[in-house]
């Protein structure tokens, strides 16, 4: 049961491994099928036995995990899943990234896709067009990134732990961005720019959409500048309905605009995003776990490894204003 595992630092230490799928092994999901904690993952079932309560009305304070030794290695965990649900709120890698790797190295190799020949009207016994996969000439290191929050124990001990997740979701968002906005300058160093009047029109854009003829562009990264003038177009205003019930802007002819600062403020960036791009991960998401449990530290660091590579560059278009 859950009420009887031995909480330890040591869970944080097992390799390839998260404290939660650590936790699941002593503890696993399936002994609590058709009981009231059914849906609930290891880590959620310990806040349980602890009676810690992260949220609501009758949220607890930061010094609850900090009552005994055992629901204090719970800190971390807590601290670490607030900053990853930060980061993912503002994360443009869902929306545009087209596969997710995960390397233990701190560089990769990414692929490379060149297609020789016509497909059609190929005459028996000849040889089939080539497809070639090679990989990248060079190698790329993975890139860091990460923030660190000066706080005090005694600072945030008396703190309710919802308003202290805001603080941690906010300094999720903002590795967040850092993270969207090398992935912009990954995809804009590789996409072939088409340039436009400063009075974009929405002849433009469908020009615009219409230029990556043999890949479906699907998703349109925009700066708050250009996405303004977009929907600022006699022609969107069809789309607001959309907006209000799905929180998305989705032209006429179904490409999903995507709000992203990190884009120069005359600049966009169409995507096919089923073969355009990829992540890869050398990490996922740390924090000192140690330093959270043991002195109650003056920080909270949290930093993830991470990199990109565009698969098909001809999926990949910038739209520039002159």
């Amino acid at each position: 049961m859950y009420t009887d595992v031995k909480l330890e630092k040591g869970l944080y230490s097992i390799t390839s491994k998260s404290f939660t799928q650590a936790l699941a092994e002593l503890d696993p999901d399936s002994d609590y099928k058709g009981t009231e904690l059914e849906g609930l993952d290891a880590f959620e079932r310990q806040l349980k036995r602890f009676d810690i309560k992260v949220a609501g009305n009758c949220c607890d304070r930061v010094e609850k995990f900090f009552l005994s030794t055992d629901s204090a290695v719970l800190f971390p965990e807590y601290v670490r899943r607030q900053i990853k649900e930060g980061m993912d709120s503002v994360s443009i890698l869902p929306d545009i990234t087209a596969a997710q790797t995960y390397t233990d190295s701190i560089d990769f190799r990414a692929l490379t896709m060149t297609a020789d020949g016509e497909e059609a009207d190929i005459d028996q016994l000849a040889t089939l067009p080539e497809t070639t996969v090679t990989l990248a000439s060079s190698s790329s290191a993975l890139t860091k990134f990460g923030r660190q929050l000066a706080c005090s124990y005694e600072s945030i001990r008396k703190q309710r732990l919802e308003a202290f997740g805001v603080i941690l979701r906010t300094l999720g968002a903002q590795i967040s961005r850092a993270i969207n906005s090398k992935c912009i300058e990954v995809l804009s160093d590789a996409a072939e720019a088409s340039t436009y009047s400063s009075d974009i029109t929405y002849a433009d854009l469908a020009s615009f959409w219409a230029a990556m003829d043999e890949y479906d562009m699907d998703v349109m990264l925009a700066s708050p500048e250009m996405m303004a003038k977009i929907l600022a177009l006699d022609e969107m205003k069809y789309c607001v309905t959309d907006f209000m019930s799905g929180g998305k802007v989705v032209t006429p002819y179904g490409v999903t605009i995507v709000k992203c600062s990190a884009l120069d403020s005359d600049t966009a960036i169409g995507i096919d995003s089923k073969c355009a791009a990829e992540v890869i991960y050398g990490t996922d998401v740390i924090v000192d776990s140690d330093k959270l449990i043991s002195t109650q530290s003056d920080n909270i660091a949290a930093s993830i490894m991470c990199g990109f590579a565009v698969l098909t560059s001809d999926a990949v278009k910038k739209l520039q204003l002159a």
